[in-house]
C-alpha cells in the first residue's frame, strides 16, 4: 500500500508557522514598537568666565573679527554678541561680559568704544572678579573700578571704585556745548579711544581721545584674587567695543 504523501512546507509556509508560534508565545509584539518620546531640548546656559585663567604677561589684543565670543570671553547676559567685528550689547542691566585672562596688577588697557544712541552709557570694568554682575537695579556691589562714559542718560562721566553711586567716585557733569571737551556728552555713532592705566599698583588713570578725565589714587587698591579681570558692561543703551589691547606695565 503506498505511503501517504506528506505536505511539502515551502520556506514561506515555514516562516508563517514560525511567526504564528512566536506570536502565540508572546515573543513578538503584535503591533509596531512605540519609540520613546524625544528628550526635551534645554536652552544652553550662559557661559560664565572661569575663575582660573592665564595671566597676561605680554601684549594681548582682540579685534573681535570672528562670529562668536570664543573661549577668552564669558557673559553674564545673553545680550552680548559679536556683530560686524565688534563686541556689542544692549539691555545688559549691569550683567557684564568678562575677559577670562587675568590682568597684570599694572597695565595699560586700550580700546575703541561707540554708543549707538543718545543715551551714551559706555561702561568698562577693570580689575574685577571676572564672574559677577549687579545683584539689583543699583550697581553698588561691583568688584572693580568702573569707567562710565555718558552714564545716567548721558549726564555724567564717572570713575568709581566698587560702587558706581559711591560718595568717593570721581565725576564730571555733562554740559552740551562746553568748551571743556571732557564735559561734552557722548555723541552717538562717534568712536572713542579709551586708555585706562594702573601704575605703581595704586594709581588708576582714565583718558578718552587723548584727554585725561580722572586719576584715582587708591590707598587700598583692588588687587589679587577677585580683582584680576576686565569686563564690558551697560544698563540699557546699545553699545559696542573694539580693538582691545592689554599691555603689562
Amino acid at each position: 500500500m503506498p505511503r501517504p504523501m506528506r505536505p511539502v512546507l515551502r520556506p514561506l509556509h515555514l516562516a508563517r508557522c514560525a511567526l504564528v508560534v512566536a506570536l502565540a508565545q508572546g515573543c513578538i509584539p503584535e503591533g509596531p514598537a512605540t519609540a520613546p518620546p524625544p528628550a526635551p531640548v534645554e536652552a544652553a546656559p550662559v557661559k560664565l568666565v572661569p575663575e582660573a585663567g592665564d595671566r597676561i604677561s605680554t601684549r594681548f589684543a582682540d579685534n573681535f573679527d570672528r562670529p562668536t565670543l570664543g573661549p577668552d570671553w564669558g557673559s553674564k547676559s545673553a545680550v552680548w554678541a559679536i556683530k560686524d567685528g565688534r563686541l556689542c550689547g544692549q539691555g545688559a542691566k549691569n550683567q557684564p561680559v568678562w575677559l577670562a585672562k587675568k590682568l597684570p596688577v599694572n597695565a595699560r588697557i586700550e580700546l575703541d568704544a561707540v554708543a549707538l544712541s543718545t543715551d551714551g552709557d559706555i561702561k568698562i570694568e577693570v580689575w574685577g572678579d571676572g564672574k559677577s554682575g549687579a545683584s539689583g537695579n543699583t550697581y553698588s556691589d561691583a568688584t572693580s573700578y568702573l569707567a562710565i562714559f555718558g552714564g545716567w542718560k548721558n549726564s555724567k562721566h564717572v570713575l568709581a571704585r566698587l560702587d558706581e553711586h559711591g560718595s568717593d567716585r570721581l565725576s564730571i557733569d555733562v554740559e552740551p556745548g562746553s568748551d571743556d571737551e571732557r564735559a561734552r556728552p557722548v555723541e552717538p555713532g562717534q568712536p572713542y579711544h579709551f586708555i585706562i592705566e594702573r601704575r605703581a599698583g595704586t594709581t588708576v588713570r582714565w583718558g578718552v581721545n587723548g584727554n585725561v578725565y580722572f586719576e584715582l589714587v587708591d590707598e587700598a587698591p583692588l588687587t589679587g584674587p577677585g580683582h584680576e579681570h576686565l569686563g564690558f558692561n551697560d544698563w540699557d543703551a546699545p553699545v559696542c567695543f573694539d580693538n582691545l589691547t592689554v599691555t603689562p606695565l
